[in-house]
């Protein structure tokens, strides 16, 4: 890992309509030119929930040219090789994944699914921040991390604990 380059994150929900969809517009504007964001799904739904668009134009991120889209894209030859895959749900961490070219670091960052919550818009709306929040959480953690200047092994395991922070869904596997 080098100061000097950009670095491919792709992040990994079942449907890829909101969370993963909120975290790629997240990274990508926070990553400030240092990382490219992409999201995809096991089953992509084939459509982005709008009120993950909502939210990410309340929050001033990114908010268009968003679509659900399969993770077969990013297994395929010319796809870009990923430095970085992140779950954010536990159905698609819990799948069978494709190959991925160039043997990324993963990581497990399980939230809520705020498109499941049923209710009121205030409530549905509230869910969707609180996704948000924690997806950006995570993400501010990992846009600290001294990337160039730490071993893998220690970059592995901060990795696990920003997926382990408030809000997660699923507490990580222990090691040893």
């Amino acid at each position: 890992m080098t100061a000097d380059r950009v670095y491919n994150v792709l992040f990994l929900c079942t449907a890829n309509s909101s969370r993963s969809i909120l975290a790629e517009s997240i990274l990508e504007t926070e990553g400030k030119g240092r990382f490219r964001a992409y999201s995809a799904g096991s089953q992509p739904k084939g459509e982005v929930n709008p009120l993950a668009l909502k939210e990410l134009a309340a929050l001033g991120y990114p908010s268009t040219c968003f679509r659900s889209k399969s993770w077969d894209e990013f297994a395929k030859p010319d796809a870009p090789e990923m430095d970085f895959i992140f779950t954010v749900c536990d159905t698609a961490h819990g799948e069978a994944c494709p190959v991925w070219i160039g043997h990324p670091m993963t990581a497990h960052w399980g939230v809520e699914d705020p498109a499941a919550v049923e209710g009121s818009e205030v409530e549905k709306a509230r869910a969707f921040a609180q996704a948000a929040r924690f997806l950006k959480n995570r993400i501010i953690a990992f846009l600290s991390l001294p990337l160039s200047s730490i071993d893998k092994l220690a970059l592995e395991q901060h990795l696990r604990q920003i997926g382990g922070m408030e809000g997660t869904t699923a507490k990580p596997a222990r090691d040893g």
